[in-house]
């Protein structure tokens, strides 16, 4: 069986590397031409996939959708975000289909693994590749749908090890599917009854986890407020058997910051309201001012001109993904403030935070009224004692996620604050 992977990013290239591995003959398609030059080269810069590893198997990579024409399944791993309005943007997907259906021949299994709301890989998609291919769904061509699980720099929970969610158009489709994932999933498969159920459940996954984290949020505004650290109160909940030890922070990424809006546009389109959804976005949404706003109320007068040096770019801690990362609204709304901020990422060079926007800073500059570190990535915890030397005498040091040894820093004679 011949298998086509469309889009080659955290998602796609994991996949068709897990595929190739396992003998299956893999073609990897990519719009993005300096990526197909760098995976031929063996270099995966997302580092999803080991260097040495992306080298051992044979793959395809290419930019020519006419590839797709001898592929017998063609899986889709493409970005589902949200715009300005946060309202879900399927113009990826829909021209990703679109490619697709111009060049997949006939009897061939089309598979999305995409994050959407329910309806859009048969009533949608369906509908865009039948009209590029002149087929007919269900007859010429079949849908499939298994979402992605894919964890961003967790070499643990790699595609080998997560239990595949599978579903098909039809019962054959579904065998087929099944027997294909099984292949190289070794934790296991769990057959969906229809398409829907399986985009809903995906849907879910990330909108449960962004609930949770939402209301320890909240919690720790609450504990802010009373003048209390969160961890302690946490630490102490904790100690109950069923207690669910979440922490508080920023969410965003290309996951549980953006699923539940697609579930939010579902309903507004059924004419429901998601009243704890809804509620659940807007509180983490708004933890990137209640931040900056920790941060200058330490500061005080002291805030306009205040020199920050902000910590993590990307969207989690020892990842290189800094999309939809909340650490630029932290950094927006000290700038309002009148703080001078300065940016550094272990992950993000220099000129790549240029790009962003920010200016860049360093540990080694020094002389920092306040350090603020956002994403607590490895190389910062490796080497605590250059947070404290980097910042002035009485000056802040800000732990979003309570992560450092506050005893040391006030002991250094600095402020110490958390989230």
């Amino acid at each position: 069986m011949k298998i086509a992977i469309v889009g080659l990013g955290y998602v796609g290239l994991p996949l068709a590397h897990a595929f190739a591995k396992n003998g299956f003959a893999v073609t990897g398609f990519d719009i993005n031409a300096k990526r197909i030059e760098e995976l031929k080269s063996g270099h995966d810069r997302t580092g999803e996939v080991p260097d040495s590893d992306l080298q051992k198997v044979k793959t395809s990579y290419t930019t020519d959708a006419s590839s797709l024409k001898g592929a017998d399944v063609i899986i889709l791993a493409i970005p589902t975000p949200v715009d300005d309005d946060n309202k879900p943007d399927l113009s990826p997907v829909e021209k990703a289909s679109e490619t697709v259906g111009k060049n997949m021949k006939k009897g061939a299994i089309i598979v999305y693994e995409s994050t959407v709301y329910p309806g859009v890989t048969e009533d949608l998609c369906g509908a865009i590749l039948e009209k590029h291919s002149g087929m007919k769904c269900g007859k010429d061509f079949f849908l499939g749908y298994s979402p992605e699980r894919i964890n961003p720099g967790d070499r643990e929970h790699t595609v080998e090890k997560i239990v595949k969610v599978v579903a098909g158009q039809d019962e054959k489709t579904t065998d087929t599917l099944c027997k294909l994932y099984g292949a190289v999933v070794k934790a296991g498969i769990h057959r969906a009854p229809s398409i829907k159920v399986a985009e809903m459940a995906k849907a879910i996954e990330n909108a449960q986890r962004d609930l949770n984290i939402a209301f320890v949020n909240e919690v720790a505004v609450l504990c802010n407020k009373l003048g209390i650290q969160t961890k302690d109160v946490l630490d102490a909940a904790a100690t109950k058997w069923n207690f669910l030890p979440f922490k508080p922070g920023l969410v965003g990424g290309h996951c549980i910051g953006v699923d539940p809006y697609y579930l939010v546009e579902m309903a507004d389109k059924m004419g429901l309201k998601t009243h704890v959804i809804a509620a659940g976005r807007a509180i983490n949404d708004g933890m990137s001012k209640h931040v900056a706003s920790q941060v200058v109320d330490v500061l005080g007068s002291k805030a306009k001109g205040a020199r920050v040096l902000v910590l993590g770019l990307t969207f989690k801690e020892n990842v290189r993904d800094t999309r939809n990362s909340k650490s630029g609204d932290v950094i927006n709304a000290l700038i309002r403030a009148g703080c001078t901020v300065e940016a550094h990422d272990a992950y993000v060079s220099a000129e790549e935070i240029k790009k962003l926007g920010w200016m860049p800073g360093s540990l080694e500059k020094g002389s920092y009224d306040a350090v603020v570190l956002l994403v607590p990535h490895k190389e910062y915890l490796d080497r605590p004692e250059a947070l404290i030397k980097a910042t002035k005498e009485d000056g802040l040091i800000y732990d979003l996620k309570s992560i450092l040894d506050s005893s040391k820093i006030i002991k250094a004679g600095k402020i110490y604050r958390a989230l």
